[in-house]
């Protein structure tokens, strides 16, 4: 079994910083990419931004400059630092753990989480 658990949503003002947890649990070996994404209302889910196992990351050019992500590999952790947050940054922030190798084996394409609910107030 392999969980996902995104933690450190909130309500902030206009400008501020908050600092997003996510944690993969269960029977898993390694995970090659883990991932941040979001879905406003009335939008599609986008995403954020990527770390591979490798330590290279990726961003969605909205983000670029106010948010880092970095992972723990021995944690199977993953965090995503926003800062300059907008009204625009408002959105469900989904944790997406990509190309699990799990024990004794197996192997799983992606495995979500339930999403942490992040509100940037004008």
């Amino acid at each position: 079994q392999v969980q996902v658990v995104e933690s450190g949503g909130g309500l902030v003002q206009a400008g501020g910083s908050l600092r997003l947890s996510c944690a993969a649990s269960g029977s898993i070996f390694m995970i090659n990419v883990m991932a941040w994404y979001r879905q406003a209302p009335g939008k599609q889910r986008e995403l954020v931004a990527t770390a591979t196992r490798d330590g290279i990351t990726n961003y969605a050019d909205s983000v670029k400059g106010r948010f880092t992500i970095s992972r723990d590999n021995a944690k199977n952790t993953v965090y995503l630092q926003m800062y300059g947050l907008k009204p625009e940054d408002t959105a469900v922030y989904y944790c997406a753990a990509k190309g699990l190798v799990l024990t004794p084996g197996g192997y799983l394409d992606a495995f979500w989480g339930q999403g942490t609910q992040v509100t940037v107030s004008s």
